[in-house]
C-alpha cells in the first residue's frame, strides 16, 4: 500500500525559510511524479510545483525562484525548500504521488508564516 507522509511545517517570519519533506513508501520513487500543492481556507487547493526529475521540475508563478523542490531518491522522499516567505504563503501544503493507479496524497503539513 502507497503511503505518503508530509512533514516540516510550522511557523516562521517574514523572509524567512522551511523545508518540507515528503516520504512516499510502498512504490519505487524513480516511477513516479511527485507534486506539491497548498490550501488555504476557503480556497481552491493550488499548484505549487511538479518534480518529473530533478533536472525538470515545474513551479506556479507564485513561487517561482522561491521555492525549490527536488527528491531524494535513496530516501523515497522529495523536498519542497521554500525561501523568501510572505503571510501569502500560509497554506496547509500537501504531497501528491502521481501513480499509474492514481493520486496518493498525504495529509499535509501547515506552514504559518508571521509578519
Amino acid at each position: 500500500q502507497v503511503q505518503v507522509v508530509e512533514s516540516g511545517g510550522g511557523l516562521v517570519q517574514v523572509g524567512g525559510s522551511l523545508r518540507l519533506s515528503c516520504v512516499v513508501s510502498g512504490v519505487a520513487f524513480r516511477t513516479i511524479v511527485m507534486g506539491w500543492y497548498r490550501r488555504t481556507p476557503g480556497q481552491e487547493r493550488e499548484f505549487v510545483a511538479r518534480i518529473v526529475s530533478n533536472e525538470m521540475v515545474h513551479y506556479s508563478d507564485s513561487v517561482k525562484g522561491r521555492f525549490t523542490a527536488s527528491w531524494d531518491n535513496a530516501k523515497n522522499t522529495a523536498y519542497l525548500l521554500m525561501d523568501n516567505l510572505n503571510p501569502t504563503d500560509t497554506a496547509v501544503y500537501y504531497c501528491a504521488a502521481f501513480l499509474t493507479t492514481g493520486t496518493r496524497w498525504g495529509q499535509g503539513t501547515a506552514v504559518t508564516v508571521s509578519s
